[in-house]
């Protein structure tokens, strides 16, 4: 898979893509990442790539011409194509007005064969750009930053470890949080999850880990993950994904097929209070 990332801060990629899964998907070459400086395609001797809006306000808007100088010699689809599914490819702006970043896109992401993260800047891109270039306009979350340079790098991450071979374990990436493409989808006579459904998140927060030692400071492991009882281990890691996400991320609960097992353990923790 191969990311395009324009950007007027070249060099701000050379941390965040040289470390951990991203680096060793790289020397891997299970991607290939080009950082592309707009300034480079600027056409005036103070190589100027912002402008004031047309209609007045406040600050300043990457120009049209310098992103289209840009991107268009990398030989991406047309538009139309991208948008309708007929190149595996995605161009896209990052924009505190985009679509919410989820781990639903990053799947869709990681199915394309190029992808391009036009990182904004000053307040914003000319619109023109959005509009005819682009196919996506994604926001990292519900906060203003001053680029979308961080933005391009959390994409980067988030999508490099869904590809084959980019984790040493595969399965890690559908235990983890917000994985409700393996949510369970079987249950038994008791509305219990089959056994191959009961690690999954299920689109839930992920339950707690522990590790060694069994007794921290006084803070011990919970008996129930050191008792061998498989039964009882899944139950309780389901709980306390269950609990997690009420507390931390309630809005989930609505999105996610529960079983009756997991409608009783809701129920549970809600006359609990926890």
């Amino acid at each position: 898979m191969k990311f395009d990332i324009v950007t007027i801060f070249p060099d701000f990629f050379r941390g965040p893509l040289d470390y951990g899964i991203v680096r060793r998907a790289r020397e891997a070459e299970i991607i290939e990442i080009k950082v592309h400086d707009l300034r480079s395609y600027t056409q005036d001797k103070h190589r100027t790539v912002d402008d004031r809006p047309f209609g007045g306000g406040e600050g300043m808007v990457l120009k049209p011409e310098p992103v289209w100088d840009c991107v268009e010699p990398l030989g991406y689809a047309s538009r139309e194509d991208r948008v309708a599914g007929r190149a595996k490819e995605s161009i896209i702006v990052l924009s505190a007005g985009g679509r919410p970043l989820n781990q639903q896109m990053a799947h869709e992401l990681a199915q394309m064969d190029r992808v391009l993260l036009l990182c904004g800047r000053y307040e914003g891109v000319d619109e023109r750009v959005t509009e005819h270039l682009a196919d996506r306009e994604v926001s990292v979350g519900d906060f203003v930053l001053s680029g979308g340079e961080l933005g391009a790098a959390l994409i980067v991450d988030c999508v490099t470890r869904l590809l084959p071979g980019a984790l040493g374990n595969e399965a890690s990436a559908i235990t983890e949080s917000f994985s409700a493409f393996v949510a369970p989808k079987k249950f038994d006579d008791r509305g219990r999850p089959e056994p191959d459904a009961t690690s999954p998140s299920g689109g839930l927060l992920d339950y707690p880990h522990y590790t060694r030692p069994a007794d921290f400071r006084g803070m011990p492991v919970p008996e129930v993950l050191m008792n061998g009882n498989h039964d009882e281990i899944r139950r309780w890691r389901r709980r306390r994904a269950l609990e997690k996400t009420l507390r931390n991320r309630p809005d989930l609960i609505e999105k996610v097929a529960l079983s009756k097992e997991d409608q009783a353990l809701v129920a549970e923790i809600r006359r609990e209070g926890r």
